[in-house]
């Protein structure tokens, strides 16, 4: 009988908990597995599908740059850590259970300590992907197109009626917007940074990542940032980017409220 005589690491999937290999067999293979094996473990993908566009049905069906459908929700805490320790530290995978328990409601903390010393968290695919824009039911870079910051307390209310027509509008002015998913999950939503001289979108999602330890991406203008940051992110923009607490605004239920206010 054979001995091992060295530790096996076996790879499993963040998303179904089987090997990469039976992925396809489970309901959430395209939705779910294919999006966190090519972004955590893109050569072992290339590996197991090669350059073939995957189905469902458990195989490789037709050659192509096929986009694969984007996944519904953010991951988890487990599934953020385990894809942490699967990129930094895949031997030390068996203990992240003990590691969720000890850091209950701490996990922030965890996390930012974790991105200090190894590095930046591995890409959720639903935040590289970006979220629908549907999800923007107020329209709030339509919306922003009325606000009036200009104009002294008098132009902090939101202005209704005939009057809503008759505004200044303003080279300045970001809006910060909680969304809410399932429950607890949540993202914050900015929008306007682009209005804000000398700032590139790139690095300021790069500057909010680090700061609440977590992923940023941007998509059409608009940076997602994951977790329910919204008075935090606001803070940021006024402390780090120097905007006017005048022109930052929080959307709070499809009306906004100056920061400053």
């Amino acid at each position: 009988m054979a001995t091992i005589t060295t530790p096996q690491f076996v790879l499993y999937c963040n998303a179904c908990g089987m090997p990469p290999e039976y992925c396809a067999y489970g309901p959430d293979f395209e939705t779910h597995c294919v999006p966190w094996l090519k972004s955590n473990h893109p050569r072992f993908f290339s590996k197991l599908h090669g350059n073939k566009a995957v189905s469902s049905a458990g195989g490789n069906d037709q050659e192509g740059d096929e986009s694969n459908p984007a996944p519904t929700e953010p991951w988890t805490t487990r599934e953020r850590l385990v894809a942490f320790y699967t990129k930094y530290m895949p031997e030390k995978l068996d203990g992240i259970d003990a590691i969720l328990e000890k850091y209950e409601g701490k996990e922030d903390k965890l996390f930012k300590a974790l991105v200090k010393k190894y590095g930046p968290e591995p890409e959720d695919p639903y935040y590289a992907a970006g979220s629908d824009s549907d999800d923007d039911e107020g329209g709030v870079a339509e919306r922003m197109e009325g606000l009036d910051v200009a104009g002294g307390k008098g132009g902090k209310k939101k202005r209704r009626g005939a009057a809503a027509k008759k505004v200044n509008k303003v080279d300045t002015r970001v809006v910060v917007q909680k969304i809410s998913r399932n429950r607890k999950k949540a993202v914050t939503h900015v929008v306007g940074m682009d209005t804000v001289p000398g700032i590139k979108l790139k690095e300021a999602s790069k500057a909010f990542s680090k700061r609440f330890a977590g992923s940023s991406s941007v998509k059409d203008k608009e940076i997602i940032i994951q977790g329910d940051h919204l008075e935090d992110v606001a803070e940021m923009i006024v402390s780090k980017f120097g905007v006017s607490e005048d022109a930052v605004f929080l959307d709070l239920d499809g009306e906004f409220v100056p920061f400053g206010g």
